[in-house]
Parts: C-alpha cells; structure tokens; sequence
C-alpha cells in the first residue's frame, strides 16, 4: 500500500511566479512614470477611459484578442454563469469603446494604464501581471495617424529619460501579399510564421515547398530582409511586384524620413502580432536592448465586431507598452528631498502644527518624528529639517 506524503505548507508572504509587489522606490518610479504618459498622450489631445479588469471573454477574444486566448486567465461569472477573463491586453477594449459606447464618426483619440494579467511572461525574466499604457487612434485610414501615433510612442519613451531609441518596423501586408491566393491551411500557416520568425531558411523551403513559385521565392526571401534602409532596395528587387507589397514598402520608406535623429532598421519577416496588425507596425527599443519597450501599429477594422445597428469597420492604429518594464530601462530616481519635523500632535504645538500644515501645503513632504522611536525611510532623503528659534519654527539644513 503506497504511502501518502503530505505536502510541506506554503509560507504565506509566498507569491505565485512572475507577480511580484513593487516597493516604495520602484513605485514612486512607476506613479511619476504613469502621470508623464497620461500627460504626453493629453498633449496630443487624447481622451482617458478606464476599462474593466474582467469582461465577458467572448468580448475579451473577440477580433484583435483572439491572439490572447491563451494568455488569457478565465473563471466563471457567480452572478451570470457566464465565462469571464481577465484582460492580458486593454487595446480590444478600446476598440469596443469606440464602436460600441462613443459610436462617433471622426476621429476619436483614447489612451488609457491600468493592470492587466496574463497567464505566462512574455519573456523570462518578465512580470505576469504588466501595467500597459498606450494610446489608439480610431477612424484615419491615412499614414498620418500611423506616424502621430509612433511620434507620440517616441515621446512618451524619450520623455521618460530613454536614450539612443531604436525603431524597428515591419509591415505586415508584406506576407499577407506573399501569401495572397495561395491554398494554406491554419497549421501549415502557422508553421510558416514560426520558420519566418525564426528565420530558419531549411524549414521555411520544407512547408513551402507545394507553394507558387512566386510566393515560395518571395517568403524565403524574406529571412534575409533585415538591417538599415537597403533591406527595402533589395526588397524591390527580389519580391512580387504586387501592388499591396509596393504600398507597403513605399510607406515605411515614407516613416522612415518622417522620424529625424531616431536609429531605423527593418525586418520583413517580423510576424510578432501578424494576426493583430493590418500594416504597418513597429518596435521601439533602447540601445542595446532585446526587448521592445513599445509596440504597436495598424490594426483596421477591429471594432466592427462591437459594432452596435451599424457596422463600425473603423480604421485604428496605436502603441502600448508596459510600465513596469520601461521603469528598468531607465535610471533610478534619487530620493525625494524631505523635511525632518517633531511631532505635532500635543496639545501646545499649535505653531507646529501650523508651520507643518503650511510646508504640506506647499509641495513639501514632511516626516514628523514620532515620540520614542526612529524612521526608516528609503523613499526620502531628510535634507532639512523644522527648528524652533527664538519662538519661531524655521527650516534649517540638516546637520547645521
């Protein structure tokens, strides 16, 4: 008869893997972060919504956040019976704001950061659970909107104390154009995304091999098609000549000139969001980063799925981008100047209390000593402090 071991019990300050809490200073980063987004978006006149945390999934899943279902973590609603999740990823929900709520026919600019939850990290070393801002444009077919909204994705980045940006951009009419015509079920297509995306030439000619010759040349060309400004020359030469193809490669030759003093590469085979993105899209890293820290681009005709008596087919383009990421791509913030008081609760410290409640008032932070014990504090750094002379309470360099 096998013997039942009892499993050894869990600590209880334990977290689950990839969740992590953020402490003072890391958080003071991410809060002045959040607000200097919020701000910048502002500037080009974009309006803040706040989505749920949870919807019904099917809404969830729905256009744009079919590539999510995994990543997507779901329960059971107790009030409805009704399958919900938690939202790995906002921007389908401002899509359906803006066909379903808002419901305007010109152009409606929305941003939004909150917290949203997924059931792997993107990369090893990520969080689960990313605090994504971002910023969508719908209803401009045009490249204008594409290239306001990358140039607001640069600002938000180079606002933030980001150095050296690298802007990597792809457009994904370039494989669909490739791939128009051509008989292909999901599983052979999805193991040519993953050839494509790893680069990998030798499985790339094995799932193509039945393809028209044109289709087969052209993918296997693109493994090939990264670097700076003369992947797009080869790409004229060596792919179709299809019109769709030519737009796309005349548009990111336009983007790549439209954004001075910002490092440009390409990659052609880039698949990352090829069932999220209609065209244009793009990366943004630091020098010498691995990982983005904002992606986005075109993604047309998301909204027509919430659309409500009408169709609201709406063209639609934006970024996102985790804060809790950029927050370790840029330099720590020193600690918050701050000022050392006595405490002010007795009954004859009036001037005290006073003098603190104007200093507050002000902007100052002031730490008030509490009677019989110390202050720990990693946040603030106390470089002055309030001094009683002569009957008034002053502020003094600490230490003089």
């Amino acid at each position: 008869m096998a013997l039942l071991t009892a499993l050894p019990p869990m600590s209880a300050w334990l977290l689950p893997d990839h969740i992590a809490d953020v402490l003072p200073s890391e958080a003071r980063h991410i809060e002045e972060l959040r607000r200097q987004l919020l701000d910048t978006a502002r500037t080009y006149g974009y309006e803040l919504v706040i989505p749920p945390l949870i919807e019904y999934l099917e809404s969830l899943l729905t256009g744009a956040g079919e590539a999510m279902d995994l990543q997507t973590f779901k329960l059971v609603d107790q009030i409805s019976g009704r399958s919900l999740g938690l939202r790995a990823d906002t921007t389908p929900q401002a899509a359906r704001i803006d066909a379903h709520l808002l419901g305007r026919q010109s152009v409606t600019r929305l941003a939004y950061c909150g917290p949203t939850l997924r059931t792997r990290p993107e990369r090893a070393h990520d969080t689960r659970e990313p605090l994504q801002f971002g910023a969508e444009i719908f209803g401009h077919a045009g490249r204008e909107a594409d290239l306001e909204a990358l140039s607001l994705a640069l600002d938000c980045l180079q606002g933030a104390g980001v150095q050296q940006l690298l802007l990597d951009m792809g457009d994904a009419r370039i494989i669909r154009a490739l791939l128009a015509g051509v008989p292909v079920d999901a599983q052979r297509l999805g193991d040519v995304h993953a050839a494509l995306v790893a680069k990998d030439a030798g499985a790339l000619r094995q799932f193509t091999r039945d393809f028209p010759v044109a289709s087969r040349d052209g993918l296997a060309a693109l493994v090939r098609l990264y670097g700076g400004p003369e992947v797009l020359d080869e790409a004229e030469k060596c792919l179709p000549g299809a019109s769709l193809l030519r737009a796309a490669l005349a548009d990111l030759r336009w983007f790549a000139a439209s954004v001075p003093g910002v490092s440009v590469r390409f990659d052609l085979a880039d698949l990352r969001g090829f069932s999220y993105y209609s065209g244009v899209r793009f990366g943004i890293y630091a020098a010498g980063a691995l990982d983005a820290l904002a992606r986005g681009g075109r993604y047309d005709g998301v909204g027509a799925v919430f659309g409500h008596q009408m169709e609201r087919d709406r063209p639609a383009v934006g970024f996102s981008l985790d804060i809790k990421r950029l927050v370790r791509a840029v330099k720590p913030l020193p600690p918050r100047a701050a000022i050392r008081a006595p405490w002010s609760g007795a009954a004859d410290a009036s001037g005290l209390r006073e003098a603190v409640r104007r200093l507050r008032a002000s902007g100052e932070t002031v730490v008030c000593m509490l009677p019989g014990a110390g202050s720990e504090i990693d946040e603030f750094h106390c470089d002055r402090e309030l001094l009683c002379q002569a009957g008034q309470w002053v502020l003094r360099p600490c230490g003089q």
